[in-house]
């Protein structure tokens, strides 16, 4: 269990998965193992509170977090969600998982997380406004085009990034383009950064499904969250001949055996918020979204929905995991026995984190790249990186997971050895 004072560890908190992960791959770091404690502890913490007088004319409060886990490897990248049920070990876990996400992929980044207590869908565009711009005050200590990138997460959009961008600015008396990425395209934003996660989600979904040998040609796609995430994978899916037969959101779960129609299917996503009034599919109770017939499943919802008791029921050969954190460590080995390949987050959904890296770039730069260019760079670095951690994974006879956390806790903590400690 965790030994630091500020958290309350219970057994599938996000903290503690991550916690159990790092566990798992010690005894594959060799050397480096001294070091591994550096893994179990953020390098900062910072909670802030966020006073906004509302439309009414009264004033609300509302807790803000900045987690910096790991800046060994370079500046901190991670986004920043609003979410009523966000706290402090929340985002230490998101802020850890992007420090492994980003050393998996290779990117000269560390890892940090950021988050509100807020239902946003309960605030008007200028309470929101207000929220991001004293939010991004009172962490601008800690953040910068050089020590610390926000970006998108859970009910965070480019427009939001703007007020961002423009807030620190404003506080430092110059443009700073490079503070966060996912921005709009006008204000230095990066062609493809959108569908970037989905489509990450997708390669190494393709190169998984290619060395198991399953055919993506018919194959049953199950996507629960159709956000970004959800519903660029699943376009990418069909346009590679899958079939979508199952879709989960807020708004409920719908099943169509045969296959939807995606056009009309993200037609109905766009004008009624979600997909659950889709009518050329039956609905059926959320919970048995988990027995639904399909190949490939696709949690790209929140952290923690993949049970024991779930992964028992599953029915697909291969889990791309496009959330942060859905599978529980006991759902893990449930499917590991049962023969289901899981790829994890830390890879699977790296995509976004790869193209933000290139908006960063190009916005260091101010030259840009077209979408093919990025689309071609962004393939190429996550079948590289899932090439090397498929290698991990078969030298040593352990799960991608662990060998993702091996390949990339080597070189964080290569980094950490190599720099020495201060002072």
């Amino acid at each position: 269990m965790s030994s630091l004072s500020y958290v309350t560890p219970s057994t599938d908190s996000p903290w503690e998965t991550y916690l159990s992960q790092v566990d798992r791959v010690v005894p594959y770091l060799g050397s480096l193992a001294r070091w591994a404690e550096t893994l179990k502890r953020p390098k900062r913490a910072l909670i802030v509170d966020i006073p906004i007088e509302m439309d009414d004319g009264t004033v609300r409060h509302f807790e803000g977090f900045r987690v910096q886990h790991n800046l060994s490897r370079g500046p901190g990248k991670g986004g920043v969600r609003y979410h009523p049920d966000v706290t402090l070990e929340e985002v230490m876990a998101l802020s850890a998982w992007m420090t492994v996400k980003t050393a998996a992929v290779n990117l000269p980044y560390g890892g940090a997380k950021g988050g509100i207590r807020v239902d946003p869908k309960h605030l008007s565009l200028k309470e929101l406004e207000k929220l991001t711009r004293r939010y991004t005050s009172e962490i601008g200590l800690i953040i910068g085009p050089q020590q610390d990138i926000p970006a998108p997460d859970v009910n965070t959009n480019a427009q939001i990034m703007a007020w961002m961008m423009d807030t620190y600015s404003m506080n430092v008396g110059a443009t700073a383009t490079g503070v966060v990425t996912g921005k709009p395209i006008h204000l230095g934003g990066s062609l493809g950064r959108v569908k970037a996660t989905g489509r990450g989600v997708f390669v190494t979904g393709r190169e998984a499904a290619r060395r198991i040998g399953l055919n993506l040609d018919g194959a049953r796609v199950a996507v629960q969250g159709f956000g970004n995430v959800g519903s660029a994978a699943a376009e990418l899916f069909v346009q590679a001949g899958a079939k979508l037969v199952a879709v989960q959101d807020h708004t409920g779960t719908i099943v169509n055996r045969n296959g939807m129609d995606m056009a009309s299917l993200m037609q109905t996503l766009h004008d009624r918020g979600g997909v659950g009034d889709y009518g050329q599919a039956e609905r059926i109770d959320n919970e048995s979204f988990w027995d639904v017939d399909c190949d490939i499943l696709i949690p790209a919802a929140l952290e923690g929905q993949l049970t024991s008791d779930r992964a028992n029921r599953i029915k697909a050969k291969l889990v791309l995991e496009g959330a942060n954190g859905p599978t529980l460590p006991h759902a893990d080995e449930v499917l590991r026995d049962r023969g289901v390949l899981v790829v994890p987050d830390v890879i699977c959904n790296a995509g976004g984190v790869t193209v933000s890296y290139f908006e960063w770039v190009q916005d260091f730069s101010s030259f840009f790249w077209s979408e093919d260019e990025i689309n071609v760079r962004l393939d190429k670095i996550m079948v590289d990186a899932l090439k090397k951690i498929w290698d991990t994974a078969e030298r040593h006879n352990i799960s991608l997971r662990t060998a993702t956390f091996a390949v990339a806790c080597e070189r964080i903590l290569m980094a950490r050895q190599e720099r020495g400690l201060y002072p």
